[in-house]
């Protein structure tokens, strides 16, 4: 999941995404309007986490020019203010979710899941695929019915390949949706997470590369040694 949190008090925008990041949830951070809209024409987002109250574009203007857009992106809205008529305006906007501040980071992350699995109701909640189970809420992987341990960073890319539904992903997109927007686009991160991902679930290989392209889970499992 990747996320953009719109927040113009620093210290609590940056909390926010540490915070999300130990929970394998990529944020980019915006203190501002102007910032908002230009993370939101250049990087394709999950959710969009916005404070209202923001210098430039507010955050209701933010909301607007999501749904406008037409993405179907899910958003929830952070404010100071508990009164009952600025929740309605912010659902009248189109909202899907409202968080009062202050708030405990738990609770933000698990609004933030709820989002996402209802974002993606069309998918099953654990996803099954060539002998891999993976379930995204409790984290878990297993490959014929062995734990599969790993990283937050792994797991993520895995979620991202497991969603292409047999797929080819590119490294860029790979980047785009399992790394922040401070990824540095030359890095090979994405080869080094992938071959180590491939490892830890095991032989027959389950991640082929296809060269030039990208990667993808092979339907039944790829063998032969590592590609990537």
């Amino acid at each position: 999941m990747r996320v953009l949190v719109v927040e113009d008090e620093l210290y609590m925008a940056e909390a926010i995404r540490d915070g999300l990041r130990l929970e394998a949830i990529a944020a980019d951070i915006a203190g501002d309007g102007d910032t908002a809209l230009e993370l939101l024409r250049i990087n394709t987002y999950d959710i969009a986490v916005l404070d209202r109250d923001i210098p430039g574009p507010s955050g209701d203007d933010i909301a607007e020019h999501i749904i406008a857009a037409g993405s179907g992106m899910p958003i929830l809205m952070l404010t100071a203010a508990d009164r009952i008529d600025d929740k309605a305006t912010g659902f009248a906007l189109g909202a899907d979710d409202y968080l009062t501040k202050p708030f405990a980071l738990r609770e933000l992350v698990l609004r933030l899941r709820a989002l996402d699995r209802r974002r993606a109701h069309n998918r099953p909640p654990v996803r099954e695929v060539a002998g891999l189970r993976l379930d995204p809420f409790r984290r878990e992987v297993y490959r014929d019915g062995r734990y599969v341990a790993l990283t937050r960073k792994q797991f993520a890319v895995l979620e991202v390949l497991v969603d292409a539904e047999g797929g080819v992903v590119s490294a860029e997109a790979l980047l785009e949706r399992a790394w922040d927007e401070n990824a540095d686009p030359f890095t090979n991160a994405v080869r080094i997470t992938v071959s180590a991902l491939r490892k830890r679930l095991g032989e027959p290989w389950l991640i082929a590369t296809v060269a030039g392209v990208g990667y993808r889970i092979d339907t039944p499992p790829a063998t032969g040694p590592d590609r990537g």
